[in-house]
């Protein structure tokens, strides 16, 4: 491995590094966490989960039917509501809009997108 190629990668952990040390890296990291220790929250995942996973299986059979999906979405528009799983999903945005930023910078001098097709073959 070069001392150039050294370089790059010791600059990107220095970049993971600042990245975690963001406001919105480390409000997500304490949203998540609430969200892992709120029971409610923890119920209402699972329960979404396995409304989501049945509506799946009844789509590939083709038995979904509107009332399955309108369930589906209630319940995730439930789960999405309460408080503490609604400062997550803001905090998720935060650090999205963060990381895009970040991406932006990285891939302009390059003229390419690290978080969308960098790794893709024959592309126009």
């Amino acid at each position: 491995m070069s001392a150039e190629q050294a370089s790059i990668e010791d600059l990107g952990r220095e970049l993971g590094e600042r990245i975690a040390r963001t406001p919105e890296y480390e409000r997500f990291e304490e949203t998540r966490e609430a969200v892992q220790r709120d029971a409610a929250v923890q119920e209402r995942i699972d329960e979404f989960e396995r409304l989501r996973a049945e509506f799946m299986q009844a789509r590939q059979t083709g038995q979904a039917t509107q009332s399955d999906l309108e369930t589906v979405q209630s319940t995730q528009r439930e789960l999405h509501s309460m408080p503490v799983m609604r400062e997550f999903l803001d905090a998720q945005d935060e650090l999205n809009d963060t990381l895009e930023a970040v991406n932006e910078a990285i891939s302009e001098p390059l003229d390419v997108d690290f978080g969308g097709e960098a790794g893709g073959c024959c592309q126009d």
